[in-house]
């Protein structure tokens, strides 16, 4: 059995993973605090950024999943050295190295967003994620690393919580059929990207060579505003209607000075002001994941949100 190294056990880690090892391969986990192990899963603790340690934990890989991300509001100085390092591991043991990426290299974009567009986001964050795929690339160009990147837009289903727009803010407030709060326009059209399929995208194009040195859209159902999936996840859970409010720009403001999550989200305000529509028709023409049906995703996510209460 082939083994595969995932760096990083948030929502997408640990749903690749449990994917991975589902399908038959040894899988390695590397984070810096470890955990347990479970079925088929091996948990190694490791500062990540250490290329001498990755490039060690890596060794006899035949892919290495980057699925790690630092703190968002220490992007900046974090990433740099994290994206390096996962470079210099896949160099070093020949291993495929998948990079999951998202749509903040692109920065605002009047339309449906494809990967053809090119990564002109200004804003620090959009810079440093356009960078990391920048620097993969060039490498799979000179023929250094055999790279991919898969991007997704705001995660959504069983497994988010906290980073979540539809998650940890929306999901226990919904479930006892209190007034839910939005980002931004909650009526503009939205692409959600459900975790299952990211996972199922990442595994699929590390085994597929023509799908390597570019990145792809995660297939994502058509896009639906936030209000349209707050009425859709309540009506699953038999809790609605459910007001839907626009945070206001006040309560932003007073929220941001105690999170930053909340401070830093205000470079990309512009995904909630405006439609922000992923276009992954390019993936689906090439290969065999698809987005999981809306009325899947929000059975599923209900039910998982419902387990935990």
């Amino acid at each position: 059995m082939s083994l595969c190294v995932v760096v990083g056990f948030g929502a997408a880690g640990a749903a690749t993973a449990r994917m991975l090892a589902e399908k038959g391969y040894l899988v390695r986990v590397v984070t810096r605090s470890g955990r347990s192990p479970e079925p088929g899963i091996e948990h190694v603790a490791l500062d990540a950024t250490d290329s001498r340690q990755l490039i060690e934990a890596s060794q006899g890989a035949a892919a290495i999943y980057g699925c790690a991300a630092p703190p968002y509001h220490r992007w900046a100085a974090e990433w740099p050295p994290l994206a390096s390092s996962l470079c210099a591991a896949a160099e070093a043991t020949g291993a495929v190295l998948v990079m999951l990426g998202n749509l903040y290299g692109y920065g605002p974009v009047d339309g449906p967003l494809t990967e053809d567009l090119p990564l002109v986001a200004t804003g620090p964050k959009g810079r440093v994620r356009a960078a990391v795929w920048e620097q993969a690339r060039d490498l799979h160009e000179q023929g250094r690393i055999r790279a991919v990147e898969v991007r997704a837009s705001d995660f959504f289903g069983p497994g988010v919580t906290d980073g979540g727009h539809l998650a940890a803010r929306v999901m226990p407030r919904l479930l006892r059929g209190k007034p839910v709060s939005a980002l931004g326009d909650p009526d503009a059209p939205h692409s959600w990207t459900y975790l299952p399929d990211v996972a199922g995208a990442l595994v699929e194009v590390a085994g597929e060579e023509r799908a390597w040195g570019r990145a792809w859209h995660v297939p994502t159902a058509p896009a639906l505003s936030a209000r349209q999936m707050v009425d859709r996840l309540a009506a699953q859970a038999g809790t609605g209607p459910v007001a839907v409010r626009r945070l206001s720009p006040a309560v932003l403001g007073i929220a941001s000075v105690f999170s930053p999550l909340i401070r830093e989200l205000k470079e990309i305000r512009y995904q909630f002001d405006r439609p922000f529509v992923v276009d992954s028709s390019a993936y689906e023409a090439e290969f065999a994941v698809r987005a999981t049906s809306v009325d899947e995703q929000v059975k599923a996510t209900v039910d998982w949100w419902r387990d935990r209460s």
